[in-house]
């Protein structure tokens, strides 16, 4: 809502530049999504590292 409430001040005061974002919009999203899966990916990467690193301490704390 208040990405929404900021576009149309936006529009109020500078309208070409509002409809600029508004156009633009999905070509950044579609840019940034590449992005976007690789840190998916290498976030889900690093907790498999960092769960194979625990597994010993877990184990024994179930002892």
């Amino acid at each position: 809502m208040l990405k929404f409430l900021l576009w149309c001040l936006l529009l109020v005061f500078c309208w070409p530049l509002a409809l600029l974002a508004l156009v633009a919009y999905p070509f950044v999203w579609l840019l940034l999504l590449p992005f976007r899966l690789v840190g998916i990916a290498v976030e889900g990467a690093l907790e498999l590292v960092a769960a194979i690193i625990f597994l010993p301490a877990r184990l024994l704390r179930a002892i």
